[in-house]
């Protein structure tokens, strides 16, 4: 596996995936296994998040001596690693391929994508931090491919169009993780936490100026009354405008083709 000299020798190419290490001989401790491993690091990444997480703390998650793990991994890295690919097969990829059409396929993708951002906010940085390789995310990404590609975008076209629709995915579950985050930590609901949130600034004389244009704006968000309500509503919205750009654009493609045919004006 990576060992920490290695990544900073070379930290573009360095991945757990990558490293085939040798095996060692004898037994692993009793009742440890990497799966159990992988599993406590995720429960700890969600309640704690990354800054807080070690081996060491791992170790006493796990009842075990910090020296047990490296039995298993070589870095809190290998361990990290391994944690997002686990967190990418909660992606239910045959009902992915239930959807049938490339639009139903997409929705799907995007929807189980941004509920994994939310369930795991230290994915996010981690996502942009580590490769992304393994075989679950892999397997993600390829479904990710073939949805796009069936869209009949020319292949040119595809890596755009993916970008579009699962940057912006990407995006908005890192906010609204944050800002979930932030409520918790504050010890208050996310309605709570942004009625206080708007109520520090809104009236605020130096602020009031600046926020009449967007006063209307901010009036019909704070109308609903459910800030859930409002991260589902607005992703909903914003999923069927990046679809649809699609599907302009698969039709502006074949005009244009139409047009290069020979013969054609």
């Amino acid at each position: 596996m990576v060992k920490a000299a290695d990544r900073a020798k070379n930290p573009a190419g360095s991945s757990v995936w990558l490293e085939h290490r040798a095996a060692r001989s004898g037994g692993g401790p009793a009742g440890l296994d990497r799966e159990r491993i992988v599993a406590a690091a995720i429960r700890m990444l969600d309640e704690e998040g990354l800054a807080k997480f070690s081996m060491r703390r791992l170790a006493a998650e796990l009842n075990v001596t910090a020296m047990s793990l490296y039995w298993y991994v070589d870095t809190k890295d290998d361990i990290i690693e391994y944690a997002v690919d686990t967190c990418y097969g909660e992606i239910d990829l045959a009902e992915i391929d239930s959807a049938g059409d490339w639009q139903g396929r997409i929705k799907l993708l995007a929807v189980a994508y941004r509920l994994m951002l939310v369930r795991h906010p230290w994915m996010s940085p981690c996502a942009g931090q580590y490769l992304n390789i393994g075989p679950k995310a892999i397997a993600v990404g390829g479904k990710i491919y073939e949805a796009v590609r069936d869209s009949g975008l020319p292949i040119d076209r595809q890596p755009s169009a993916m970008s579009a629709v699962f940057q912006f995915v990407y995006g908005y579950g890192t906010i609204e993780s944050q800002f979930q985050r932030r409520a918790k930590e504050a010890g208050m609901s996310q309605d709570d936490f942004y009625g206080e949130s708007i109520s520090a600034f809104r009236d605020d004389p130096q602020f009031m100026e600046a926020l009449e244009p967007v006063a209307e704006l901010m009036e019909e968000r704070s109308s609903h009354g459910s800030v859930s309500a409002i991260w589902d509503r607005d992703f909903g919205y914003a999923l069927e405008v990046m679809i649809a750009g699609i599907e302009v654009m698969v039709e502006r493609s074949r005009s244009a083709g139409e047009q290069r045919r020979p013969g054609r004006m």
